[in-house]
């Protein structure tokens, strides 16, 4: 008897048959099963048939991957893949050329599995494709599927690719070369020639030979993106396996033919979207591309190298105008230069080779700062000697920001990387410059200069204007600029405030305080908390505080003291002393009932401070309020010590009106509050994603006979 879990319950089909619902016992030989299912169809000779999934990939069942099948799964028993690729063998050699097509189809079709290709390929099959290839006396169809065929065969690597002969593969470059030819066929051909590349040296040296990269070249300019697709494939493929020596001829001639401008101009910017796979090439392209910069950017500055400083010295002439160095003493003249790579902000200024010691970037930072310097002077000159004229501790160094930058870019562009094999973050800007590196630090660089004046730095916040400038620039490049002027204007409107927003924003987001059911929330808890605030505010009118009154004359000269009865129903105020702190309200002989009062004043519209009109400070009048009672014929005037004191009166005086509290001290206390209250209520949902919309509610039941009645007593 076997085990429950051994067995399997499945469906059977075949064509013109009723299908078999039957339990596949897993134990039990392949053959068997498959005899049991011929033999309720009544079917002889089980030995030619076998099963295969019937949906999605339509895979052979074999000893190997039985187990695979899972309870409900639709196999379909069809032909045996040995008879399978028989009579396919047989079909292809056929006189008629229907019969050959038809053939050479199903086999590109049944040759993704591997069951099947084991057995074609025992049978010298693939050799049979390679001579048709070979003859190339079929018609464009059929040569499209005998190809798709061959190279479904070949992906199992059942047979290696170095077994291939010569005559094959200038076929198949012919194919690829061709001005006129089938597009299905060119690229199958462009397919076939880039496994072969990756396969060994030898095969690659035997393409790049016959291949001509022109075509390639053409081939990125139509309209078909799988021709494009593929033809960047095998440009990828010969660019990877390439030596040092082939890698370094392969990118002259494709600058000399600029490849870069055709890519941006018919790939990047074609009507259609960049496809998955070709985003992949472009990545790959990019990093190998920008890997060119390594050698420099791992390579120390050599204070021994005349050249090298030849281009440090270039650097501080460029910047500042100096005597003719013939006219001054040696030690007037090493003192005069000290003093000069100190402005341009080197911190080793009496020997600022050192600066470029540390690599990575190494002498990569001394490459931009010279681009920058000769390709935009005006540039160069306005930021040095800006920076020179400012106060010591406020000035940005030029060269140690432009070090730490040419760092940043390095680690932002992946310097120093191998390609991955999954990766296609590519930015299209790469494609519109042929010096990205040296043109994204020309921006760079004065951008950190204009943040380092939003952010008021000096010297110690060297580092936190690097994160910034960081953010910046990796923010922009996130969104995909198509060309340097756009990144240009995009990275400096992305300024340190909107950095600051942006930070604040995303914090919300990470805390989940901006999700709609915890916006909802925060709704329905104003209202509690906005009670809280109002009592609060009450009962500190219920306190008092000490006011000084203002003469004419602008002398603080008199004190007197204002508090809310207990029943909030009276206000008593009179003169106090000096040293008076919390005088009882009985000692306080004016009063107003609250009821009295008609209205609350602020500002400039206060009596007391329209009659010293022009003569009143802002100071002062962000601190005056004043309340009417009567018939607004009286009024009661109010200077707070400080803005606390105003925020507090002047919201408790607006609740006892039945007015809403506008103060900006009332908005700031109800944000904590409610900050946190959501942050308590969100304790136990740690980690748990909040959906924006609440689940549906499901439908009532259709009879409730499944209550049970407790009154009933038990039998």
């Amino acid at each position: 008897m076997p085990q429950q879990k051994d067995i399997v319950k499945i469906a059977i089909q075949m064509p013109g048959a009723y299908p078999q619902l039957i339990q596949l016992d897993q134990k039990k030989p392949l053959s068997a099963v498959i005899k049991e299912v011929c033999d309720g169809w009544n079917l002889a000779g089980p030995d030619n048939y076998a099963l295969q999934y019937a949906d999605g990939v339509q895979t052979y069942i074999t000893e190997s991957n039985r187990l695979d099948i899972k309870n409900g799964c639709i196999l379909r028993l069809t032909k045996a893949p040995g008879r399978c690729a028989e009579d396919l063998f047989k079909g292809i050699q056929s006189s008629d050329s229907g019969v050959r097509c038809d053939s050479l189809k199903q086999l590109a079709s049944v040759s993704t599995d591997v069951t099947f290709a084991q057995e074609f390929i025992s049978r010298d099959g693939h050799s049979l494709l390679v001579k048709i290839v070979e003859d190339a006396n079929e018609a464009p169809m059929i040569m499209t599927h005998t190809l798709t065929g061959f190279m479904e065969l070949m992906d199992h690597g059942i047979v290696s690719w170095e077994n291939l002969s010569s005559v094959f593969i200038k076929k198949i470059a012919s194919f690829v070369n061709a001005k006129v030819a089938d597009a299905s066929i060119q690229q199958v051909s462009l397919d076939i020639l880039e496994n072969m590349v990756l396969s060994s040296h030898s095969l690659f040296l035997q393409v790049n030979q016959e291949v001509t990269l022109e075509r390639l070249i053409t081939h990125l300019q139509v309209t078909n993106q799988q021709i494009q697709t593929k033809a960047m494939a095998l440009l990828m493929a010969l660019l990877q396996t390439a030596g040092d020596a082939d890698r370094q001829e392969l990118f002259a001639f494709l600058a000399k033919k600029n490849l870069r401008q055709y890519i941006y101009k018919n790939i990047i910017h074609s009507s259609g979207s960049v496809g998955d796979e070709m985003a992949h090439y472009l990545y790959v392209l990019q990093s190998v591309t920008l890997n060119h910069l390594e050698a420099r950017m791992r390579s120390p500055l050599d204070c021994y190298s005349q050249d090298q400083r030849e281009i440090l010295h270039g650097l501080r002439q460029a910047a500042f105008e100096t005597e003719s160095d013939n006219s001054l003493s040696h030690e007037r003249r090493r003192s005069l230069c000290a003093k000069e790579f100190k402005k341009l902000g080197f911190s080793n200024n009496s020997n600022p080779g050192q600066d470029l010691v540390r690599t990575p970037p190494g002498l990569l930072a001394l490459d931009t700062m010279a681009y920058f310097a000769s390709r935009y002077p005006d540039a160069y000159s306005r930021f040095v000697l800006e920076n020179s004229s400012r106060e010591d501790k406020h000035e940005c160094p030029f060269a140690r920001s432009s070090i730490q930058l040419t760092l940043i870019l390095c680690e932002i562009l992946r310097i120093g990387e191998p390609p991955s094999e999954t990766g296609s973050d590519y930015h299209p800007i790469f494609f519109s410059q042929d010096r990205l590196m040296e043109e994204l630090f020309c921006v760079c660089i004065q951008l950190l200069n204009k943040t380092w004046k939003e952010m008021r730095a000096t010297q110690e916040d060297f580092d936190k204007v690097m994160q910034v400038v960081r953010e910046q620039i990796t923010r922009t490049l996130s969104s995909k600029p198509t060309s340097l002027e756009l990144f240009k204007n995009k990275v400096n409107a992305l300024n340190y405030s909107e950095i600051l927003k942006l930070r604040q924003t995303e914090r919300l987001h990470q805390e989940e305080t901006l999700a709609p059911p915890v916006l909802e929330l925060k709704e329905r808890l104003k209202p509690e908390l906005l009670e809280l605030i109002r009592q609060q505010r009450l009962n500190r009118l219920c306190q008092g505080t000490l006011f000084r009154k203002i003469s004419s004359r602008r002398r603080q000269d008199k004190l007197w003291y204002c508090r809310l009865s207990p029943n909030h129903k009276v206000l008593h105020y009179g003169d106090v002393e000096e040293d008076t702190e919390n005088p009882p309200i009985e000692t306080l002989q004016e009063k107003i009932p609250v009821a009295d009062i008609k209205a609350l004043l602020t500002g400039k519209d206060c009596p007391h401070m329209k009659e010293n009109k022009g003569k009143q400070t802002k100071e002062v009048l962000d601190l005056a309020f004043s309340i009417t009672y009567d018939v607004e014929e009286y009024s009661l005037n109010f200077i707070a010590s400080s803005r606390i004191d105003f925020c507090l009166w002047t919201d408790g005086l607006s609740v006892l009106l039945g007015r809403d509290m506008s103060s900006e001290s009332m908005r700031s206390e109800l944000e904590i509050l409610l900050s946190m209250e959501i942050k308590l209520r969100l304790l136990d949902l740690e980690n748990v994603p909040i959906p924006d919309n609440a689940p549906p509610v499901p439908k009532p039941p259709s009879n409730y006979n499944f209550c049970y009645d407790f009154s009933q007593a038990e039998q």
